[in-house]
């Protein structure tokens, strides 16, 4: 389907001033995907479930577009959530008619797992693992991650050494558990630097998100919750990174019903480790709006430190373009001039601009019959098309910081934002 651009255009300029117009986003979402834009319809869609995870729509427009972007497996996640959700809005609406609730399937079998790429196999799963999670190694480090010189520093004060030196910890009495924060605008490499910081402690890596979690059967994603921290708590030294922290622990005061409410409320008691040891295990999450996170599981002993994940520098910039065009035809590109055009593009707009003028070079050598490198040429004329994604964030940012900065949460925050003149 042909969408013309400058109704795209227009309404994203419109998205710009009012980034909380759910029906807006969708309809924007539906014309990138319908113009064969997957990957910037998905960005859309997941900007929609940030801000109401169960949002059937969203999670629709969401499945479609990771389909169409080549991504089964992620599709194929959103559908199982859409469908348990629906589900479970039947169930309660059954409930209330009949007062009964219908028992969950009997369990598969357990199945044997094995890592890939190697020949070690992994133990046979519990009857309480939740099938296709598991704690991986992770071979990523910090000196890995491009730029954020100020977020190294500060996790290396306040989380990697005391973990590194255990001497000293036993001195000043640190406690191996502990959560840690990662907020910031979306694409700017949390989840990598959640892998990074489990390589750096030489620990296991365990990922979980939204679906991963939350099931039609009421009591079940509590379940699910449980054997996601007792999996952590088996591979210790192990880092369980939650993807969108906002969506499992949301504000209990925003939420409709005490299924949601319950969810938190587990996730509450596996961080104070009330039924089992803890020590060992650094859970880390990861938010675009930590302003919807429930302000218990910010208090001291969850996740009491927080770290602004900013978009990348210019050294960084530079280093993440010339990473996103390797082994592909290059012609005299310069990275760093390249760098100093793309001020605000997060690490993912980075990469979208770089097959964007990938795809440029692409077409005019489809049009002449002679393969022809991408030059700087291309990148200009990716570029009328290629926005920073980071702005609306910060716009909306911009008012929690001023306004709801209790404890000093967004100091940071507020820090950058005078920095570059925004405040």
């Amino acid at each position: 389907m042909s969408v013309d651009p400058s109704v795209i255009a227009a309404l994203r300029a419109a998205l710009a001033a009012d980034p909380e117009n759910i029906g807006m986003r969708l309809h924007v979402g539906q014309l990138l995907l319908s113009a064969n834009l997957a990957a910037e319809a998905l960005a859309e869609a997941t900007e929609v479930l940030n801000r109401q995870p169960t949002h059937a729509e969203g999670l629709k427009l969401a499945e479609l577009a990771a389909e169409a972007a080549g991504d089964p497996i992620r599709a194929n996640g959103y559908r199982r959530l859409r469908e348990a959700l629906g589900m479970a809005s039947a169930q309660n609406l059954i409930e209330s008619s009949l007062g009964s609730v219908p028992e969950p399937p009997a369990k598969a079998e357990p199945m044997r797992m094995t890592h890939r790429g190697g020949d070690e196999e992994e133990p046979e799963e519990d009857e309480g693992d939740i099938a296709g999670l598991r704690a991986v190694t992770s071979d990523i480090t910090l000196s890995q991650v491009a730029g954020m010189k100020d977020v190294k520093q500060r996790l290396e004060m306040a989380f990697l050494a005391p973990m590194r030196n255990p001497d000293l910890r036993k001195l000043y009495k640190k406690s191996l558990k502990g959560g840690l924060l990662l907020y910031g605008p979306p694409g700017c490499g949390k989840t990598f630097l959640a892998r990074a910081i489990a390589g750096e402690l030489g620990s296991k890596f365990l990922s979980i998100g939204l679906t991963d979690v939350v099931d039609m059967y009421i009591g079940e994603s509590e379940k699910n919750l449980h054997r996601v921290f007792e999996l952590a708590r088996r591979n210790k030294p192990c880092v369980l990174f939650i993807d969108e922290i906002d969506a499992l622990g949301r504000k209990r005061s925003l939420m409709r019903n005490s299924g949601e409410r319950n969810v938190v409320n587990q996730l509450l008691s596996e961080m104070d480790g009330v039924e089992a040891d803890n020590e060992g295990v650094y859970v880390l999450g990861a938010t675009n709006h930590p302003w919807d996170v429930d302000s218990a599981l910010r208090r001291p002993g969850r996740f009491d430190r927080t770290v602004l994940v900013l978009p990348p520098d210019a050294p960084a910039r530079a280093q993440i373009l010339e990473s996103a065009m390797e082994d592909r035809p290059v012609n005299k590109l310069d990275y760093q001039k390249l760098a100093d055009q793309a001020e605000d593009f997060s690490g993912a707009d980075l990469v979208h601009w770089a097959d964007a003028a990938s795809e440029n070079a692409m077409a005019d050598s489809i049009r002449t019959g002679t393969v022809r490198s991408v030059d700087m040429a291309d990148f200009k004329q990716a570029k009328k098309d290629v926005k920073p994604s980071t702005r609306p964030w910060f716009e909306t940012a911009k008012n929690f910081a001023v306004y709801a900065n209790e404890g000093g949460t967004y100091d940071d925050l507020i820090a950058y934002l005078k920095s570059r003149r925004w405040m």
